[in-house]
């Protein structure tokens, strides 16, 4: 990934998938270790961006479910609701 690839939004499901190539790859072994740094660097930004989509979309999701003089409701998601 190079630094204009950082610019470009990901989709969360893509940066997860690319994510998990770039683990295999540096646990494979077979990178050299510059590479192997590159790669650790890209995934560092991923696990970055990844976490924000997730902020962000826990934070759409309390705006979702307030009540209606909004104050905020928690409540366990249930299994048929996932």
């Amino acid at each position: 990934m190079t630094d204009q690839d950082d610019e470009k939004p990901i989709g969360f499901e893509d940066g997860m998938a690319r994510l998990e190539a770039l683990v295999a790859d540096i646990e494979a072994g077979d990178l050299a270790l510059e590479d192997a740094l590159r790669a650790f660097e890209t995934g560092v930004g991923l696990v970055r961006k990844l976490n924000d989509q997730l902020t962000e979309a826990e934070q759409r999701v309390e705006v979702l479910t307030r009540a209606p003089d909004g104050t905020p409701r928690r409540r366990p998601v249930s299994d048929d609701e996932l």
